[in-house]
This record gives structure tokens, C-alpha cells and sequence, in this order.
């Protein structure tokens, strides 16, 4: 069979346990050094075949809950949705939900690497069929529980995020920006809408989801992109228009790159006191445990930070062909660290009054957790401390607790939000629940 087929052999074997094919031990996840402006990052550690561990999808049992954090509590706002993501809050406190899911990408994950992704897709849950619809959620009573739910807009195609200018609701398909009209107070949206542009989409399609902000005058639109590939190896042609933030004219649909080098934006918000944009990123897969930290950062327009062909500002990563030295000796250095292959994918500044002071400023992080890691990380809710529009200090743990004895995922934390109240809300695809946080001596 040969060193190379009994290596194979074994990872097929080890494809429902633990790991696979990783001798490389893994440095514990903690925050002085996974964390931060200035994270330690260890040599590159390539392996035939990636570590692929992930926790198997079980959803939540009967009266459990996450673990809150310090002065915390949390209650669910809404159960029984279908794969809920993104979250979105209307002027009225009305609350959008996308239930979603990845679309039909037949020449994504290819080859022995696919194979096995797919398998851990599988079981984490990841691989059910896209509700393909947007719910809107109403705690028209104030008690902290949405009384309403209702099916907003349907027929969508694998929709993500949401913004809202004046009378018009914009909605990030995978492969589509479009506008619906909106009235105030509606549960329902009926009429057709209109494409205001194309997103890159297509058979591979690697990370398909688009996530959308509107400025604060409204006059343009940011969606982001992720690379079509973990570092490349679809070819750079694969990725026109990918790995970045786009900037989109509500108006005429004109669009050009804001931003790029991202492998996978997500989470977008102003930040309150700068009116900086920030995005929180992931990071790419199979240089070790420890490599690459997902970060947050602010955004400079035409700012290039770094991938495929360097990590962390000018980290060579030498897989990716041909090389372009005169690029990375302009990629930004990220803001903050935020744990390697921790899938930090919602963001979200405090605003309101309904935490306590120690969480009134800073950025909240959905952390959906890692595959790509022996020892998980991620699989949690965190707050980074904010001073004078920068981050300040390491990360708090807000909430905690998805993961049970055995590793299995009682639920996986997506999109954070705010409602009306000021309560921190959390979208749980595993958990199929929209979470509620408030401060620990409320009732609500």
C-alpha cells in the first residue's frame, strides 16, 4: 500500500473521530496569546491531509441554555426556527432572522480534502437543504420573548445580510444584492424585488456567505465577499471581485472593491465613536492549530490586508503561486486578534443600556467555532473592551457553554445583534434559537 495509502487509509478511518492526520500538538487557546494586537504566531506546520475535528451538531436539551457570563443572563427570544444566521433590527424593533444555508456548489471542495470537509460538514450540521426565507420576530409586549413570528420574504437564495435605507430593504443573496420595498410596521413582504447588482457566486462558490451595511447617510452600500478557495488553489482567477469588501451605489448598482485581502469578511459595524468601519474575518485553514488567528479590524479603503500571499500583515505563505512581494509589502497588519480557527463571524458594537457598564463599550463576537483544530476553539460568545474608538484589553466571555461534556454542539453561535431594549441578541444555527442577553438583575 505504501507510507502514502496507509497515511490515506488511516484518515479515512479517523474521519469520524477526533482528529485526523495532525501530529502536531496544539498550543492551549489562551487569550494573552491567541489574542489581541500582537498574537504569538508559531511556524507554519503543514500536514498531508488537514486536522479536521469539529463538534457533531446535537442541538440544545430540553430546559439547557448557554452559560452566561459575569453579571450576565440569557433566555431565549425565539425557538424553533430553521438554521437561523444573520440578524437584522428594524426601526420599529421589529427583528429579521435569515434562515439559510450554503447553495449547490458542485465543484467546491473537490478531491480527498473535499471529501472529508464534506463529511464534517455533515456532521456538524452544516449541510442541510437552505430555508431560502427571511422571518421577522416581534416582542410587541416588551417581555423579552418574541410573541410574532412570521415568514417575511421566502423564494431567496441563500440570503444572508440585510440593511434597510428609508423605504427599502436590501437583502445579500449569494450571488445577488436586492431591494424590496418596505413599509413601516409590515410582517410581510410580498412584491417581487429587484436585483441592484451581482455578487460573485458561481459553481465553487467557497464562501458563499454576503453579508451587507449601509453607510450612515445612506448613500452607499458594503457587502462582503469571501475567497473562493482557503488559500488560492482554485486559481487567482477564481477570485474577481472576492476575499474583499465591496462598495455598492444604491442607486445604480455601480460597484468596485473597497477593500481587500480579506479571506472571509462577515460581521460589518460602524464603530461608535470613530465612525470607523470594522469587519471581523476568518482566517485561512492548514498551517497548524495555532495558524492563522481570524481577526477584527477597522477598514481602510483601498486597503489590501494580505491574502492569499501573506497572513497577518506580511507572514509570507509560501503555498501560494507565484508569489507577489510588491502586494504583501503593502498588506495592513489586522487590528485584533481573535483566536486561531475560532470562525468569528457576527460583530456587533454595544449601544443601549441593558448590560452592565463593563460591556457598554466594545465589540460582541460570534465565535462558530473551529474544524480545523485538535483542541476546539471558539464555539462561544465574546466581548473585546473599546477605549477611545480602539480595542482595549483581552476578550470577555459572554457566553459560554455550547459545547457539552463529549464535544458535541448543543448549538453554534452566527450573527449578534441588538433589539430595541438594548439586550444583546445571538443567532444559533445548531440550536435553531435566537438567544437574549441582558444584565444578571433584570427580569428580563
Amino acid at each position: 500500500m505504501g507510507a502514502i495509502g496507509t497515511r490515506l487509509g488511516l484518515c479515512a478511518l479517523l474521519a469520524f473521530g477526533l482528529a485526523a492526520c495532525d501530529t502536531k500538538a496544539n498550543t492551549p487557546q489562551d487569550a494573552v496569546s491567541a489574542y489581541g494586537p500582537d498574537p504569538v504566531l508559531p511556524e507554519p506546520h503543514k500536514a498531508l491531509l488537514p486536522t479536521i475535528h469539529v463538534a457533531k451538531a446535537r442541538g440544545w436539551p430540553e430546559g439547557e441554555k448557554p452559560v452566561a457570563g459575569t453579571g450576565l443572563s440569557v433566555a431565549a427570544f425565539a425557538t424553533g426556527l430553521d438554521h437561523p444566521r444573520w440578524l437584522y433590527r428594524l426601526p420599529n424593533g421589529d427583528v429579521l432572522v435569515a434562515e439559510t444555508n450554503g447553495p449547490d456548489r458542485p465543484k467546491d471542495k473537490t478531491g480527498i480534502t473535499g471529501f472529508f470537509t464534506k463529511l464534517f460538514q455533515k456532521k456538524a450540521g452544516a449541510t442541510t437543504a437552505s430555508a431560502d426565507r427571511i422571518t421577522l420576530l416581534r416582542d410587541a409586549d416588551g417581555d423579552g420573548v418574541a410573541e410574532t413570528k412570521t415568514v417575511f420574504l421566502q423564494g431567496l437564495h441563500s440570503p444572508f445580510g440585510m440593511a434597510l435605507i428609508g423605504q427599502s430593504l436590501y437583502v445579500a443573496n449569494t450571488d445577488a444584492l436586492l431591494r424590496f420595498a418596505y413599509a413601516d410596521g409590515a410582517t410581510v413582504i410580498a412584491t417581487p424585488g429587484e436585483t441592484v447588482a451581482d455578487l460573485p457566486g458561481g459553481e465553487i462558490n467557497h464562501h458563499w456567505t454576503k453579508n451587507v451595511i449601509a453607510s450612515r447617510d445612506g448613500r452607499a452600500l458594503y457587502v462582503t465577499v469571501g475567497s473562493n478557495s482557503n488559500v488560492g488553489e482554485n486559481g487567482l482567477e477564481a477570485e474577481d471581485r472576492r476575499a474583499a469588501i465591496l462598495q455598492i451605489d444604491p442607486a445604480n448598482g455601480q460597484t468596485r472593491v473597497f477593500a481587500s485581502g480579506l479571506r472571509n469578511p462577515n460581521g460589518l459595524a460602524w464603530q461608535p465613536e470613530t465612525g470607523a468601519l470594522w469587519t471581523a474575518v476568518n482566517e485561512r485553514d492548514e498551517l497548524g492549530p495555532d495558524l492563522v488567528p481570524d481577526y477584527m479590524t477597522s477598514v481602510q479603503e483601498n486597503g489590501f490586508y494580505g491574502w492569499p500571499f501573506s497572513y497577518y500583515g506580511q507572514h509570507v505563505d509560501d503555498r501560494v503561486s507565484p508569489q507577489n512581494p510588491a502586494l504583501v509589502a503593502k498588506a495592513i497588519k489586522p487590528d485584533y486578534a481573535l483566536g486561531a480557527h475560532t470562525a468569528s463571524l457576527g460583530l456587533a458594537f454595544a449601544e443601549g443600556q441593558r448590560l452592565p457598564p463593563a460591556y457598554r463599550n466594545g465589540a460582541f463576537i460570534g465565535q462558530h467555532g473551529s474544524w480545523n483544530r485538535a483542541e476546539l476553539s471558539g464555539y462561544k460568545v465574546i466581548f473585546v473592551p473599546f477605549q477611545n474608538g480602539r480595542p482595549s484589553g483581552l476578550p470577555i466571555d459572554v457566553l459560554t457553554g455550547f459545547l457539552s461534556a463529549k464535544e458535541e454542539a448543543y448549538g453554534r453561535p452566527v450573527g449578534v445583534a441588538f433589539d430595541k431594549e438594548g439586550a444583546l441578541l445571538i443567532a444559533d444555527d445548531v440550536g435553531n434559537t435566537i438567544w437574549r442577553v441582558t444584565a444578571a438583575t433584570t427580569s428580563q
